[in-house]
């Protein structure tokens, strides 16, 4: 008989660790979500409200993972993803770790697109950085215009054409730059960029946000 209540008492203990070490799994997974899943959103410049819209999941459970205030089921985590256009196992990486060499494929790779579906930009900055940090690989169509609103202030943008030729108007004050030429230009306030040439154009587009505000 005490032979068995011991056994019980280990099985009792090991059951305890399981489901310790299971909860601690679930508030790591949970804090790195809601991390992961805030970055993407401001990533794509989406408002709570909009995520929620594209998703068909409420605002306050959105609100909630950024929080890490829920443990989301994996129908929500499926959804957010699809909603956020990248892969399930993306949202899903909780370690802290990242490897020094880390590949995205082109599946895993976000596309923006112009209102008028003639600009297309592939966020390839890495994800982590996209609060003060932000670059696109941006291709155009002739006559593709990219209307943005302002950013924080301060913000510098910089764009580095590598084919065709682009256009930068900032309030009114206006640039060209065509391959191997490279326009910086404040973007805490309206600034639109259009593709000026007659074949298809292509630029990496860097955003410095909350840069040091220039006199």
């Amino acid at each position: 008989m005490a032979g068995r209540r011991t056994e019980t008492m280990q099985d009792t203990a090991t059951g305890l660790e399981r489901t310790r070490a299971r909860d601690l799994g679930a508030q790591v997974l949970s804090g790195q979500l809601g991390k992961t899943i805030q970055r993407l959103r401001k990533a794509y410049n989406l408002s709570l409200s909009e995520l929620a819209e594209q998703s068909g999941v409420a605002k306050s459970i959105i609100s909630q993972i950024e929080r890490n205030e829920t443990n989301p089921t994996l129908a929500t985590i499926w959804r957010l993803s699809q909603a956020l256009d990248v892969s399930i196992e993306r949202v899903l990486a909780t370690s802290d770790e990242e490897p020094f060499i880390e590949k995205t494929s082109r599946a895993d790779t976000p596309i923006l697109v112009s209102e008028d579906g003639k600009v297309r930009l592939a966020i390839i900055g890495w994800i982590k950085t996209v609060e003060w940090l932000q670059w696109y690989d941006v291709t155009a169509d002739p006559g593709g215009v990219l209307d943005s609103d302002p950013h924080q202030r301060g913000s510098v943008e910089s764009l580095s054409v590598i084919e065709g030729a682009f256009e930068v108007d900032v309030s009114g004050e206006i640039q060209r730059a065509r391959a191997g030429e490279t326009l910086r230009y404040r973007c805490d306030r309206p600034h639109v960029v259009r593709c000026v040439s007659s074949e298809p154009g292509r630029a990496t587009m860097v955003v410095i946000m909350k840069a040091a505000v220039m006199e």
